[in-house]
């Protein structure tokens, strides 16, 4: 009995210290994103010609560079957020959107409220990687003039 006792004890610290790991593991979103416009759906909004993100991640501190042609049109943004669940406000086309991000698992989720246009929306994302790093998915919902839709953007690394 005290062996058996033993071995879940020991399986109980190996299962909390790897989940420390994990924890303290977190994932990194930096480098230069291409939209893969084939794997992308845009919902109801018409899909740009081109979209680029170029990001520095260096936890708890995201910056965005994001460089955008066609679609809702042109458009250049910086963006600056932290990972630590603190309120972020950045001002895209001079109009102010708040947003706090944190960590789920490897994920990053965030919730944004702002204007656009005169019109108030909220976006709730999850950023994730996948294929070793090589692509990044952005899930996003939006709620916007009464309506609500989904987006999912997919990025490859440049």
């Amino acid at each position: 009995m005290r062996k058996f006792t033993f071995g879940l004890f020991s399986l109980a610290l190996l299962t909390l210290a790897l989940g420390l790991v994990q924890a303290q593991a977190k994932t990194d979103f930096s480098g230069t994103w291409k939209i893969n416009a084939g794997k992308t759906d845009f919902g109801p909004m018409p899909p740009p010609d081109s979209m680029v993100l170029k990001i520095a991640h260096e936890d708890p501190s995201l910056r965005v560079n994001l460089v955008q042609t066609g679609g809702t049109g042109d458009a250049t943004y910086d963006l600056v957020f932290t990972t630590d669940g603190k309120e972020c406000v950045n001002h895209p086309d001079g109009e102010e959107a708040k947003s706090t991000f944190k960590w789920e698992g490897g994920d990053l989720v965030s919730d944004t409220k702002g204007s656009s246009g005169g019109n108030d929306f909220t976006a709730k994302d999850r950023w994730t990687l996948a294929d070793g790093g090589k692509t990044m998915t952005l899930q996003r919902h939006i709620s916007a003039g009464g309506g609500d839709f989904d987006i999912k953007l997919v990025f490859d690394k440049q």
